[in-house]
């Protein structure tokens, strides 16, 4: 086992991806999103970074080989889960969910299943948009809950009709409510934008291994 920078990073990103989801077990809202969020998008840039150093320093192993497909999807899929548990089974986060993580097993399952020729699902450069598609929308998703406390805090107590006009600029903005409030929503809409267009690319690129796979699953 060769423990290189590249390999280092690597593991680092694997032993991050189960505390991104239990870390709202244990750590109150929001110290657990902004946990999450520095965790997860720590790992998002150490993703490109250890396999561009692997490569551009040679030091690619079969150690780092396996183990940074299996960092991405751990973190993906714990990340997914938190936030489906911490928006109620929302539709908007479940639907992109499971077809994400049915796209992740089904593909592992081909791997596994094709052994030596599984250098026919090599991954593809759509492959590599739709994982940054992915992290960026939970990255996004994961700012929103942030954004979500924050509003909760500086309207607490505040009755609906004050709430709104102070939104629609009627009435004094003394602790920022507005920019938080427009943070609120942008967080939630293009989080749910990007997560559903991961979705799509997930679905494509799994279509794609699995056309790549029939010559060898004939049998």
């Amino acid at each position: 086992m060769t423990l290189n920078l590249p390999n280092i990073l690597t593991i680092f990103r694997l032993l991050a991806a189960p505390v991104v989801g239990l870390v709202f077990l244990f750590v109150m809202r929001p110290y657990a999103d902004w946990i999450a969020l520095v965790l997860f998008a720590s790992a998002s840039i150490t993703d490109w970074f250890d396999g561009y150093l692997a490569r551009s320093w040679k030091q690619t192993t079969k150690l780092g080989t396996m183990l940074d497909p299996i960092a991405d999807k751990a973190m993906v899929v714990s990340a997914l889960l938190a936030l489906v548990a911490l928006t109620g089974l929302s539709f908007w986060i479940l639907v992109p969910t499971v077809v994400i993580l049915f796209r992740e097993t089904f593909v592992s399952g081909l791997r596994e299943y094709l052994g030596d020729t599984a250098g026919t699902l090599k991954v593809t450069k759509l492959a590599k948009w739709k994982t940054t598609v992915q992290m960026l929308a939970i990255s996004v998703l994961f700012a929103h809950g942030i954004f979500e406390h924050m509003v909760g805090m500086s309207s607490f107590g505040m009755d609906g009709q004050t709430f709104d006009a102070i939104i629609a600029g009627e009435l004094e903005d003394v602790l920022g409510l507005q920019w938080k409030f427009t943070a609120f929503k942008l967080t939630a809409n293009i989080g749910l934008v990007l997560l559903w267009l991961a979705m799509i690319l997930t679905a494509i690129t799994g279509w794609d291994y699995f056309q790549k796979a029939r010559p060898h699953l004939k049998e």
